[in-house]
């Protein structure tokens, strides 16, 4: 089951503003640069994948919201033009419109600190 089309519709907003990083290597130089306010994973991510973010987080002393979606990477791919596992979104405005997007009744959140 898809996400809400809102938030995949927000994720695509916000890569044309260019506040998304998308892959591992933009969230983990969105994180340690202090831009980084939310990361997203794909349902399909790997372990090892949130496991290396987790880390970057903790390591880098940020708090960063941190959601697992029910999106696969082919599908944010379709919204955001780039297929990825990991994104970060690298704004307040659009992370906090996120929030408000993704079920957090379900336990996918976790936040990192």
């Amino acid at each position: 089951m898809a996400d809400n089309p809102a938030l995949l519709s927000l994720l695509g907003m916000c890569r044309k503003a260019n506040r998304l990083g998308c892959g591992h290597d933009a969230a983990v130089e969105a994180i340690r640069q202090g831009r980084a306010s939310m990361c997203l994973f794909s349902s399909d991510s790997s372990e090892r994948l949130k496991a290396e973010i987790h880390r970057e987080i903790k390591m880098n002393n940020r708090e960063v919201a941190v959601y697992v979606l029910e999106s696969t990477m082919q599908e944010i791919g379709h919204a955001t033009g780039l297929r990825s596992a990991v994104l970060s979104i690298n704004d307040d405005g659009f992370a906090k419109s996120a929030d408000r997007l993704v079920n957090t009744n379900d336990g996918r959140k976790t936040n990192v600190k």
